[in-house]
């Protein structure tokens, strides 16, 4: 099994359809960015592929943001449940 494949109990959760869809980018245009095939974008996206190191800065070069905002361990909250938390505190 490839170190970058997908493992069962340790998932990489990441934000890159959130961040596409922000900047108006197409699978093809990010993968051209991060110089990929865009299979790979969406092979990414649905967690079936874990990007190596290299390819993940890459993407933090892309979207200047650092890799954590990008990739993480743990699922990311909601856009909207951010927002709302927000609207509720102030």
């Amino acid at each position: 099994m490839s170190p970058v494949s997908r493992r069962e109990g340790m998932p990489i959760y990441n934000q890159l359809r959130v961040l596409r869809a922000e900047r108006g980018l197409s699978r093809v245009a990010l993968a051209e960015l991060v110089e990929v095939h865009p299979q790979t974008i969406g092979a990414i996206e649905r967690g079936d592929y874990f990007p190596s190191l290299d390819l993940a800065f890459r993407f933090s070069d892309v979207f200047e943001l650092p890799v954590e905002a990008i990739f993480s361990r743990q699922p990311f909250a909601p856009l909207s449940a951010q927002l709302y938390k927000k609207e509720e505190r102030t």
